[in-house]
């Protein structure tokens, strides 16, 4: 079984081409892509769990919606934005299968045992208030109201889908996590995602309106106080409206790998899709190299001013967010 691969091309043009060949060929990729550092390394991981285009024949067959629909709940183009995170000596973790195929921001146990057939035992999965919604590890809808799925699955599919995407990535993003805290006494997860804007885009002129970016440190438990407040003073000053913890406080790779008195920082960002892209069609907008260099800009602060402020030390000494 394929479990990724590194890769330090950063040539996005490449990749369009090679997810369309993947396309054509209904050809399963590796469970992720791994963008390594070039350069002298930092601190810094950062991840798209939900950007993923890749959508199994099987998904596809047993789905009653139309491609365009299955699409909805997609963290398009978030890869993108961050791109540049190798460049700054950091490693860019990408997700390759579609969020509504499985989403890597849960805990394996989260399943709704109904959704299968045989029924799946519910004393041994965690059925919490994200899969009742419908938006466990293997998601019923894709967005309220929308469900995904016109019969149960098979519960054999459960399994492939944890066994050959699910694990091998957060394998990987372990690996990389204990492998970057071992070399400088502390990591920092950049748990990286895109949000449905809090009204129309056609308004979205009333500066009134929800914020641009969310960051979610979990109120303050999954990373060190000066990691969340520096990435709101860049974000601020490169324009943008900035909200703390609502309605996003972080997912489960935010709570999970979250252990600042242990050296393990995670801080989650949620981007406004409006921002960039057009939430009907899933078109990129024209202002999206605009928003691509600030989130260049962004990434490139955050690793410089971090490791400025916090040098390599152990976590112990790293302050934490209050209690």
């Amino acid at each position: 079984m394929k479990r990724g691969s590194d890769i330090t091309v950063n040539d996005m043009a490449k990749d369009t081409a090679n997810d369309t060949a993947a396309t054509a060929k209904r050809t399963p990729p590796p469970p992720f892509i791994v963008r390594s550092p070039k350069g002298a390394q930092s601190a810094f991981i950062f991840a798209a769990p939900h950007s993923g285009r890749h959508y199994p024949d099987s998904m596809i067959r047993a789905a009653k919606l139309s491609p365009h629909l299955l699409r909805m709940s997609e963290d398009a183009y978030v890869d993108r934005l961050f791109a540049t995170a190798p460049a700054r000596g950091a490693s860019l973790l990408i997700a390759t299968n579609a969020r509504a195929y499985l989403d890597l921001n849960r805990g394996e146990a989260e399943l709704d045992p109904d959704m299968f057939r045989p029924v799946l035992d519910a004393d041994s999965l965690d059925v919490t208030h994200r899969v009742k919604a419908g938006l466990g590890l293997i998601p019923k809808l894709v967005a309220e109201g929308i469900t995904i799925y016109e019969d149960s699955l098979p519960a054999r599919e459960a399994f492939h889908r944890i066994n050959n995407v699910y694990r091998p990535y957060h394998d990987k993003l372990r690996a990389l996590l204990e492998a970057r805290r071992n070399q400088f006494g502390h990591v920092v997860l950049v748990d990286c995602h895109s949000m449905p804007s809090e009204m129309p885009s056609a308004r979205r002129r009333n500066r009134n309106m929800g914020p641009d970016i969310v960051l979610g440190d979990c109120w303050g438990a999954s990373c060190a106080r000066e990691l969340t407040s520096l990435a709101e003073e860049l974000l601020i000053g490169a324009g943008f409206s900035v909200r703390r913890n609502v309605p996003y406080s972080g997912g489960f790779a935010t709570q999970h790998y979250g252990a600042p008195n242990k050296g393990y920082h995670a801080l989650q960002i949620e981007i406004s899709r409006n921002l960039y892209m057009d939430e009907t069609t899933l078109e990129p907008l024209a202002c999206f190299d605009e928003i691509e260099g600030k989130m260049a800009w962004f990434t490139d602060m955050l690793t410089r001013e971090f490791a400025r402020r916090i040098p390599a030390q152990s976590g112990k000494d790293i302050p934490r967010a209050a209690e």
